[in-house]
């Protein structure tokens, strides 16, 4: 039992969508556009659920978001996103009745073995029973009836509900709210109780409670009328969209882009959808982190995700997500923009391994993804992929590391200090006037210089495209690490290594060969791709699945 922190409280917002609004539509923008910006303001809003009613009434739809600290509803930063909203959004939003309650937080009480819904996986969470129940109150001829009634919820009501199978929390609010002052409606007292989806509602406990000498005091002398409500959990926002599902129903008209809130959505009915772009911003520095989701639609379906090399963004995988698709429609695909691409934190910090594994946990951990299928990672996402396996186990099954060493040398160390100076001349021009082919050549195999040069010009202008900056701090991942005892620890999650044959002229394929055998208790097998380099899923697509599709 606990009394609530000064200042928590509830944005309550009931949904009707009216006729004619596909609810696909309805659906997608609230699951990908709107709950995501609220959750991006984690010192506002903690959490938000959406609730489908199971008693046929309406409205037949309910968001809850806790939120810290009720004045944070009259801030520039909360009141802004409802004055500068899309014009999707304003379009849609006017086709929906909308009712919003603020709530101020009094009282709770949870199950010793309660966990919040959005510390807990989709499967865990959604089909949570929730009870909402108000009741007016007689102030005319009880003054103190708000405290009477809470006495009541208190000291015998909820205690009585907590032996409910199932139970997991009651909590008890009242409205209006202290952001709305006295006088802006009629007092209510709102209980909220929260059950798991095989409960004990109807039974014997519950018929208890329903049925003492205090509460039928309590409803004669203090309360004036009584709603009740039933929902059953739905959906959990994350700060990052996910919502495939919905966006897959939608015709290609519906396709949206938008600067704010940085958000591209294609529907699945286009040649490439559904996809879904847009960021996460990392909670240890608030950098922020493009990335693409795509492939399978169904909530469920298992991820697969990719790790770049540096100095290259997410469409470096663009060739082998195109046989990807071909090859597994039963997967969802996940790449991203490794640090360093685009901005970087401020203050500058220089990026390192951990830091690299831990920035893709943070992305899986904003779109709610509790654990991959695979991750496939190249260059320094290949030494990021085995960190990752390293320092978070339990989240992926199996990983792909293609062409990296398992530690760094200072020579290596030194070449990327010249490197750094390269970009840097110039005013900056030297990343693309000169290190840009000059990589691209180091990396390719000269069959790939000499006969497709259309992948050259692709890769010169991409990596030409980095941030000179982002360059400069992130390539010091790259100095002075080695994974080699702690790559002995892996456990649980199988590994697949991987390498052009042409790369360093032949010698990392002797390097990997070298310390493939340190992975875990069997080590790792070692496949070559012919005719390839540092890129051979770029380089030659085809020739890389064939390596790794029986692996996957």
């Amino acid at each position: 039992m606990a009394a609530a922190k000064n200042g928590q409280g509830m944005l309550y917002v009931t949904m009707q969508p009216q006729e004619g609004l596909s609810l696909d539509q309805f659906h997608e923008w609230y699951n990908n556009e709107h709950g995501p910006t609220r959750l991006r303001l984690p010192q506002i809003f903690s959490n938000g659920l959406r609730y489908q009613a199971t008693d046929g009434q309406q409205p037949h739809f309910l968001a809850a978001y806790d939120v810290t600290d009720m004045a944070h509803l009259l801030t520039p930063t909360y009141l802004d996103l409802r004055a500068n909203r899309s014009s999707r959004e304003a379009e849609t939003i006017g086709q929906v009745k909308v009712d919003r309650f603020f709530f101020d937080l009094i009282w709770t009480q949870e199950a010793p073995s309660f966990k919040p819904a959005e510390q807990c996986t989709d499967a865990e969470a959604e089909g949570r029973v929730l009870v909402a129940v108000d009741v007016s109150l007689n102030l005319t001829q009880e003054p103190d009836a708000a405290e009477k009634v809470i006495q009541w919820y208190q000291e015998e009501h909820i205690p009585m509900l907590s032996k409910i199978p199932g139970w997991l929390r009651s909590r008890v609010l009242r409205t209006p709210s202290s952001i709305e002052g006295s006088n802006a409606g009629e007092t209510k007292i709102i209980t909220l109780h929260e059950y798991a989806a095989e409960n004990g509602l109807g039974g014997p406990e519950h018929k208890a409670s329903m049925d003492t000498p205090w509460r039928t005091e309590v409803f004669n002398k203090y309360i004036t009328t009584k709603g009740r409500r039933t929902y059953s959990l739905f959906y959990v926002f994350g700060p990052a969209p996910r919502d495939l599902q919905h966006l897959a129903a939608l015709p290609a008209s519906a396709a949206f882009s938008a600067a704010s809130p940085r958000l591209t959505t294609t529907p699945g009915t286009s040649s490439d959808g559904p996809i879904i772009s847009s960021y996460i911003t990392t909670p240890h520095d608030g950098l922020v982190i493009p990335y693409q989701l795509e492939g399978n639609p169904s909530p469920s379906a298992p991820v697969i995700a990719f790790s770049n090399s540096l100095l290259t963004s997410l469409h470096m995988w663009d060739p082998l997500v195109k046989l990807l698709k071909a090859s597994r429609p039963d997967l969802r695909i996940l790449r991203y923009d490794t640090r360093g691409r685009h901005s970087i934190p401020s203050p500058p910090q220089p990026a390192t391994l951990d830091l690299l594994a831990d920035d893709l946990a943070s992305l899986l951990d904003a779109l709610r993804i509790n654990k991959l299928q695979t991750l496939v990672g190249v260059s320094m996402g290949g030494a990021t992929t085995l960190n990752f396996a390293i320092r978070h186990p339990s989240r992926l099954q199996k990983f792909v590391a293609c062409d990296f060493n398992a530690a760094s040398s200072e020579a290596n160390t030194q070449a990327w200090k010249d490197r750094i100076a390269v970009a840097e001349a110039d005013e900056g021009r030297g990343l693309r006037d000169q290190l840009a082919g000059v990589t691209v050549e180091r990396w390719f195999h000269p069959n790939t210089m000499e006969k497709k040069k259309e992948v050259v010009q692709w890769m010169t202008e991409m990596v030409a495209g980095n941030s000179v900056e982002g360059f400069r701090w992130s390539c010091q991942a790259l100095w002075g690490y080695d994974l080699r005892e702690k790559m002995r620890e892996v456990k649980g999650v199988e590994g697949l290594f991987v390498v052009g044959e042409g790369d360093g002229k032949g010698a990392l394929v002797k390097a990997m060969e070298g310390f493939r055998g340190l992975l875990g208790e069997k080590g790792a097998e070692l496949k070559v791709v012919k005719e390839a380099g540092h890129l051979p899923m770029c380089e030659c697509p085809e020739g890389f699945w064939e390596v790794v599709k029986d692996f996957i």
